[in-house]
């Protein structure tokens, strides 16, 4: 359905209809505010939805499924607008779009706060830092809390509390049939367990109840910055020291090309390097022990380890990831052999673009302690996630910079199961999602979807298809 048919068998009395059943607002295509409206954080995805619904509440939420299943309309649902795989926007369907759903309530006292799915890292950190408190975030403060969350959550307090999915207590849900449901432990328990790594399969989130922890206002964090000639010292360095580490200290590297950042020597600039990052969630004082050898693995370009604010390592990254650029991300699982860091290293070598990256976070301690079963996110057993990411300016080359990633994500992940994260698999497609669920789990996951959507009304998402479809 091209937008002008959409306008044609919609009418204008029929989104006139809906939209005064809202508090929040439609747009359409012939208003000013369009382009804007219809814009993602990753320009790769250039979509022209047939209308947009910026949902003031679950309220407008209800209203907005309700429209379209009735008028049989693709759903694109829309909280950060990050969109790595583009799922977040559609051509000629439905936008239903969370961003302005932005309250949070803490609760310093059980250490809860339920976050509309509207808020972004950045807005959440501001709310929950007030006390002190925190949950497993996103490395760019820009990305929405709900996509993160549904698929997982990686972040800097991944070793010491885990994903942020395994801090969910509860959620709202808008299921397919347009009806509002609470998961928690107790009541709908299948869909609690799978929205924590299930994605958005099963309806419109419009809130989650996390568990906080104490977490800063100040932390021990930052950056450690290597030559490419210490590359493969400081990687297999850093490898051995991944199993002293205290579950406190998150550590990531990061094989990409410098910034012209002025902490770097105008010499470096625009040449690869290895850069150490990570964060202690604890004190800082004592942290200073544990990132210790992090400095010794090679001599250092720029040592940028110390104490800062916890929301200043949140937003550490952010200069460098805003908004417009073509990206493409993909994972893999693996074990650190020699043999798959030679492959990583070897595809550092190649990256077509001064974007492009290859990081290596360092799993295990929580998140390996949460039992495979209790969650949707069953893969607790490996090491190390490596993401090979690619991001150009504009679309010059960037087919090119596609094919880098997924021959280098095809290589790395022999190294390992051939698993995948599921918030970056880079592509909507029945291997990416086999390849992030073990077959139990799959099975799992389908039945749940018969339960809460067997249409599949919410198919733009790593699908899980429902048993009834073709």
């Amino acid at each position: 359905m091209s937008i002008d048919t959409a306008k044609g068998v919609l009418g204008d009395a029929t989104v006139a209809e809906l939209e005064a059943g809202l508090r929040g607002t439609v747009v359409r295509p012939d208003d000013a505010d369009y382009d804007r409206a219809r814009t993602v954080w990753n320009a790769a995805h250039d979509k022209h939805p047939a209308l947009i619904v910026r949902c003031a509440g679950t309220a407008d939420v209800m209203r907005a499924v309700e429209f379209a299943r009735s008028q049989d309309l693709l759903v694109a649902v829309r909280g950060g607008a990050h969109s790595i795989a583009g799922f977040s926007t559609c051509d000629d369907g439905i936008v239903i779009d969370l961003s302005p759903m932005k309250g949070a309530i803490v609760d310093p006292v059980r250490r809860r706060v339920i976050a509309q799915t509207g808020l972004t890292w950045g807005d959440l950190d501001h709310e929950t830092q007030a006390f002190g408190l925190a949950v497993t975030g996103g490395l760019v403060s820009s990305t929405g809390i709900a996509g993160f969350t549904l698929g997982g959550g990686v972040g800097w307090l991944l070793r010491r509390h885990g994903l942020a999915s395994d801090n969910v207590t509860a959620a709202e849900v808008v299921t397919a049939d347009g009806r509002v449901v609470r998961a928690d432990p107790q009541e709908n328990a299948e869909l609690f367990w799978a929205l924590r790594g299930g994605g958005g399969n099963f309806g419109v989130v419009t809130s989650l109840e996390y568990q906080l922890h104490p977490v800063g206002p100040q932390v021990l964090a930052g950056l450690i910055v290597y030559p490419l000639e210490q590359a493969r010292q400081v990687v297999t360095g850093w490898r051995e020291l991944t199993g002293g580490m205290p579950d406190e200290l998150t550590t990531l590297v990061n094989l990409t090309t410098a910034p012209p950042l002025p902490f770097l020597p105008p010499e470096v600039h625009g040449t690869r390097i290895v850069v150490l990052a990570g964060m202690y969630a604890g004190d800082p004082a004592a942290g200073e022990a544990a990132v210790g050898p992090l400095r010794t693995l090679g001599t250092p370009l720029a040592d940028l380890m110390g104490p800062m604010p916890y929301i200043g390592m949140q937003s550490l990254l952010d200069p460098l990831w805003t908004a417009g650029a073509h990206n493409y991300f993909t994972s893999a699982f693996i074990e650190p052999s020699d043999a798959a860091l030679d492959a990583v290293l070897r595809h550092h070598l190649t990256t077509p673009t001064p974007a492009s990256e290859l990081h290596l976070h360092h799993l295990g301690g929580a998140f390996a302690r949460v039992p495979a079963d209790s969650t949707a996110f069953s893969q607790r057993d490996p090491s190390v996630l490596c993401n090979v990411i690619t991001r150009s300016p504009d679309a010059t080359g960037f087919d090119r910079s596609v094919a880098w990633a997924r021959a280098a994500r095809e290589e790395i992940a022999r190294h390992g199961r051939g698993t995948m994260y599921v918030n970056f698999t880079g592509d909507a497609a029945e291997d990416k999602v086999r390849a992030a669920y073990p077959d139990a789990v799959h099975e799992r996951l389908v039945r749940v979807k018969d339960t809460y959507d067997p249409t599949n009304l919410f198919r733009l998402n790593q699908n899980i298809r429902p048993s009834n479809a073709a």
